[in-house]
């Protein structure tokens, strides 16, 4: 009997020790100075008793130590650290890029993470291939023990300014609002415009940057998709995915979450703060019928006010009343608004607007 307990115990005991070993390693990149406090205070532990946890990890090559006494931290090892360069002369297949380069670096993940991996490099290998107008593309592969990570860049002209040329639209930054959206694309016939929107909603961490535009969405937060300008333009178009080695998200997941019982690409969140430029608030009609563009494709439509503080009457009309009430079948509704937003919502939504059309 004592021996069936001894078993146990070092059961127990072995499992308590990998726990803390993978608390470590999820959390050094944000704390790689104090993690062996912050460790031993999430389970009462000793430094010391830490310290030997760390100590294993270092010997098992998982874990980095650099710098000495005070200025001492730790790092994720890059146990992946790769690089490959192809052509874009009308030759390459994101397929065979995948299956002969890729696909080996990530032999040892699950197969839904490695599904997403698939799924997410040769869509936008292909879009480098059909879009960019590029000479050539990169691909960067970093894993950790925790997280794997993939750039791919292209010399191209640019997503955005790609966009925004093809669709005739007034800037840059509308091309990110439009991709927000979903089913964005300059070639219909060949492509649905809606591989970028689902493949930035597989991973943990999901950017463009090109110009002077970045396009942004990380999966754990409520606000979808975040755009911003940059001081330093950056030719091309660069791409980065990052998504946790063990995660459990499968496609399947996240095609359901924007589909509809027919399987259809049906619901999307729009980011209303990226319809309004500079310090201009969003008030008027023609900023609304900006944001409204596109969304006639959605059976539910879900505005997402992070960021905005106000809107006025005229712009909350169009898109709560005009929009609404010419699109019976599609299903309007918001979240993160203000107090100020969500009375104007309901004034426009029961009452008749008053406000002046525009002119021009």
């Amino acid at each position: 009997m004592r021996m069936v307990e001894n078993k146990v115990s070092m059961v127990n005991l072995r499992r308590k020790g990998e726990e803390i070993r993978q608390f470590i390693l999820d959390n050094v990149h944000s704390h790689p100075r104090d993690i062996v406090t912050f460790t031993a205070g999430r389970f009462h532990l000793t430094h010391q008793a830490v310290s030997k946890h760390i100590k294993n990890l270092i010997a098992q090559g998982l874990l980095n130590l650099k710098g000495k006494t005070k200025d001492r931290y730790y790092s994720l090892t890059e146990l992946t650290s790769s690089s490959f360069t192809y052509s874009l002369d009308g030759n390459l297949k994101e397929d065979v890029v995948w299956s002969r380069d890729i696909r080996p670096l990530f032999s040892e993940l699950p197969d839904n993470v490695v599904r997403i991996w698939q799924h997410g490099i040769t869509e936008i290998i292909n879009n480098a291939i059909d879009h960019s107008a590029g000479t050539l593309v990169n691909v960067r592969v970093k894993k950790t023990a925790v997280t794997s990570e993939v750039l791919i860049w292209d010399d191209g002209v640019g997503i955005f300014k790609k966009i925004a040329r093809e669709l005739n639209l007034e800037d840059e930054r509308h091309a990110v609002l439009e991709l927000a959206k979903g089913k964005v694309t300059t070639d219909p016939r060949h492509h649905s415009g809606e591989g970028i929107f689902f493949t930035s909603r597989m991973f943990d961490y999901f950017m463009i940057l090109s110009n002077q535009i970045m396009f942004s969405h990380e999966f754990h937060t409520s606000t979808d998709l975040v755009g911003e300008r940059f001081m330093n333009g950056t030719e091309g178009t660069n791409v980065f995915l990052q998504i946790k080695n063990n995660s459990a998200r499968t496609i399947k997941q996240v095609f359901d979450e924007f589909s509809s019982g027919d399987f259809l690409f049906s619901k999307t969140v729009v980011p209303v703060w990226l319809a309004q430029y500079g310090s201009d608030r969003l008030v008027s009609r023609s900023q609304a019928k900006r944001l409204l563009a596109g969304i006639e494709k959605f059976e539910i439509v879900v505005f997402d006010f992070t960021n905005v503080d106000f809107i006025g009457q005229g712009f909350a009309d169009e898109i709560f009343r005009v929009f609404a009430k010419y699109h019976p079948d599609i299903t309007i509704e918001y979240i993160n608004a203000n107090r100020d937003i969500e009375d104007m919502v309901k004034r426009v939504r029961h009452g008749t607007d008053t406000s002046q059309p525009e002119l021009f």
